[in-house]
């Protein structure tokens, strides 16, 4: 009997102390009797574990992700945007940052767009899956308002759901195994991309660049155009101008060194020509208008800027069939065979609207938006100009570029927005080349450009 009792009375504490370890048990008196045998006291309780295991699969992340730093720019700033109306309720904060549109896409735009969506509704008038490349009269009338007087034709052009989105799709089509070079500063979305293709090394904090990236620096000093001389030969170069954030527009001389360089070094362009309809000098709005730019040059572009598209989303990208890799296939049969994988086509009802910004009335609407905001860049470079600053872009962009020289740019950006209420853009965001500046963004109501204005006179005075 005492064996009984004593192995009873073991198991208990061993279940016990199993219980405690394993669910976190508590005890107290508790009577615990069994038929035939002698009554012992147990003291537990169960409490919630407070400590709780997530389930893991066994995929592993994406390494290059895990390269990026931080967040990308433009949500951090709606970040710290939404932070100080916390911390400012009562405060009027104007969007000077973002290159958001803000005035009211042109009616006799947004009628056609109606019309198509009502149509929708109609037997005669529905329509499902389009063409992936595009309708065809909305490539042929793209191909005729921007490039006819440099021969490309409609099979030429990818109708698309924005500039952004292609420049993603390029880079599926590049693949990991290439190196590339972008304008330092730059818009942020090639370098993101190139990092989250695998393209390049892991960051490198004291330079705040990536590894297997050629950055080509763009300053005041060499014109916002880069040394070539000093660039190492890459597969892929990105360029866009007029530049986003410096507002440069690269002249004809220029670009025609470039497009050499490329050819020279057996490169495929890049070129990001998403602001060409705000130049308003003879630098070029194509990178077609360049001799010899179709054999080593793919050119993407957007209505968001021209026509307000930013939410409807609606761009193209042209690729010539003179374009071909080092065995002589043809660029464009690939970069058609990731769209129609990847892409059903860009919405039937932005389609409507892409061919009523290229009507005649649709164009001359466009340019109506687009002289709306270069009279608010006027606004905002007589006002830094008049408070001693340097500043660039504007002529040919809806940017200005500021420098506050010997400051941080998020220090700059942070300042304006705790004493103005003004969001900005801090220039280190699209790159080392950046630091020290601020974009100014001329997109926006003008009593607000005007209000942000006078209001930067109040604190830089």
């Amino acid at each position: 009997m005492a064996a009984i009792q004593q192995s009873l009375s073991t198991s208990i504490s061993s279940s016990a102390s199993t219980f405690l370890g394993q669910n976190k048990l508590r005890f107290r008196n508790q009577n615990v009797s069994m038929p035939g045998k002698t009554s012992g006291i147990v003291r537990c309780v169960a409490t919630p574990s407070t400590e709780k295991t997530s389930y893991k699969t066994q995929v592993s992340r994406n390494e290059n992700l895990a390269k990026l730093q931080a967040g990308y720019l433009f949500p951090e700033i709606a970040r710290r945007r939404s932070a100080h109306m916390l911390k400012h309720p009562d405060a009027q904060i104007i969007s000077l940052g973002i290159g958001d549109t803000t005035e009211p896409i042109p009616e006799v735009i947004t009628s056609a767009m109606a019309k198509r969506a009502h149509e929708l509704s109609t037997l005669n008038g529905y329509s499902g899956y389009g063409a992936e490349q595009g309708e065809k009269q909305l490539r042929a009338s793209i191909a005729s308002t921007y490039y006819a007087n440099v021969g490309l034709e409609e099979d030429e052009i990818f109708v698309s759901d924005g500039a952004k989105s292609d420049i993603s799709r390029l880079q599926v089509l590049f693949g990991s195994n290439v190196s590339m070079a972008v304008q330092d500063p730059s818009y942020p979305a090639y370098v993101d991309s190139s990092v989250i293709m695998g393209q390049t090394g892991q960051f490198q904090k004291d330079v705040e660049k990536y590894g297997n990236i050629a950055y080509m620096r763009c300053t005041p000093e060499n014109g916002f155009f880069p040394d070539l001389s000093s660039v190492p030969r890459t597969d892929i170069i990105f360029f866009c101008s007029p530049n986003n954030p410096t507002g440069a527009a690269a002249s004809k001389e220029q670009l025609t060194k470039l497009v050499q360089f490329a050819k020279d070094n057996g490169s495929i362009l890049v070129y990001d020509s998403a602001y060409a309809m705000y130049i308003c000098d003879d630098s070029p709005k194509s990178i077609f208008e360049i001799p010899g730019a179709k054999e080593v040059a793919i050119e993407v572009s957007s209505f968001s800027k021209y026509a307000g598209f930013t939410g409807v989303r609606l761009g193209w990208t042209a690729i010539p069939k003179a374009l071909l890799y080092s065995d002589g296939f043809p660029v464009a049969k690939d970069f058609n065979r990731i769209v129609c994988t990847s892409f059903n086509g860009a919405s039937n009802i932005a389609q409507a609207g892409g061919l009523a910004c290229l009507s005649p009335d649709g164009f001359k609407a466009m340019m109506d938006v687009v002289g709306y905001y270069k009279e608010n860049t006027e606004i905002i470079m007589d006002t830094f100009n008049s408070l001693g600053y340097k500043v660039y872009g504007g002529k040919n962009a809806p940017y200005v570029w500021v420098h506050f020289p010997g400051r941080s740019s998020w220090e700059v950006f942070s300042e304006i927005l705790e004493k103005t209420h003004v969001v900005t853009t801090p220039g280190s965001g699209f790159g080392p080349g950046g630091e020290g500046f601020v974009r100014v963004s001329a997109f926006g109501h003008r009593e607000n450009v005007i209000e942000a204005c006078r209001r930067f006179k109040e604190l830089y005075k």
